[in-house]
């Protein structure tokens, strides 16, 4: 989780001089502000320790002084460098998507149930957001998420997600049914009542369809939802599961069908229409993209 641009905390008074006499060793030059017992200052750092105990630390370079000195030497405490430090340990369902802005492929929607234990080994995992992971640690990581914790993935291969999407005729309506869809899974086989989606849409969408559903529960959905890992852990089972289909794609048709939206994309899908025909994209591809007008001309 991202630390806080300005750490505060306090500390006992008998240990000021000894991080004074610290600081001044580690070549921080000195000023005496109204009510400081003294503010220190070197590249990347600004302290102040105030008559009241109280201390405050800045500077783009804090988190490694207060990582490796300030709380082992002064403060005894691993708190702020504690990766579950004011995380939300709340058992709960994460859910997310891949494959959403892919021309080929599937479009893959998973969820994932962890209590607060579970939370806890998610970050032992080293769990984070998939787009920030490399292709062969998501399939990796996957593996073990699905063997350790209750999960859920609904893969929509393009001859299911084009029907689908016509009877929606929105994207979003269509990933409020995926997600769900996903969500009942899991609460039918958890019991859990709280969910956390990565926010896509109106909320008014995912809440419907989850009424049609008769599913009554505390939905959370939140931009950047996949800061929560819970939600990562989602992610990233939802990204192995597209890099699966993909490939799967690619065997079938015989040509290495590219991730994204973009002019290898384009050439690909020239290259399938040329091989078969035209029907060959209902099979490969997501119809309503732009895209397919670029690969037809």
């Amino acid at each position: 989780m991202a630390k806080p641009a300005t750490f505060s905390t306090k500390i006992d008074l008998s240990l000021v001089d000894k991080l004074k006499k610290d600081l001044e060793e580690k070549g921080f030059s000195f000023s005496y502000p109204p009510y400081s017992a003294f503010s220190a200052k070197t590249r990347g750092i600004s302290l102040t320790v105030y008559e009241s105990g109280a201390l405050v630390c800045q500077g783009k370079d804090k988190d490694e002084f207060i990582e490796f000195y300030l709380e082992p030497e002064i403060l005894k405490d691993l708190t702020y460098t504690n990766p579950l430090s004011g995380l939300d340990l709340t058992p709960k369902i994460g859910v997310d998507e891949a494959g959403k802005g892919d021309f080929f492929g599937p479009l893959c929607i998973t969820s994932l149930y962890a209590d607060k234990k579970g939370i806890e080994e998610l970050i032992k995992l080293g769990v984070k957001d998939s787009k920030k992971i490399s292709d062969k640690k998501a399939v990796d990581l996957a593996k073990k998420l699905k063997s350790e914790f209750f999960t859920s993935t609904l893969r929509l291969f393009p001859i299911k997600y084009n029907e689908l999407y016509d009877k929606f005729k929105n994207l979003n309506r269509m990933l409020a049914w995926a997600h769900a869809t996903v969500i009942a899974d899991l609460v039918e086989k958890t019991g859990c009542k709280h969910a956390l989606i990565d926010k896509f849409g109106p909320d008014s969408y995912v809440e419907n369809a989850l009424k049609y559903k008769n599913i009554s529960l505390n939905l959370e959905q939140k931009t950047k939802g996949e800061n929560d890992p819970v939600v990562a852990a989602a992610s990233i089972i939802a990204r192995a599961s597209f890099l699966e289909g993909i490939q799967t794609l690619s065997d079938e048709v015989g040509i290495e069908l590219p991730k994204g939206a973009n002019n290898g994309v384009i050439e690909a899908g020239k290259k399938l229409v040329n091989k078969y025909d035209n029907e060959i994209l209902t099979k490969a591809c997501k119809l309503h993209f732009k895209t397919l007008n670029q690969v037809m001309n």
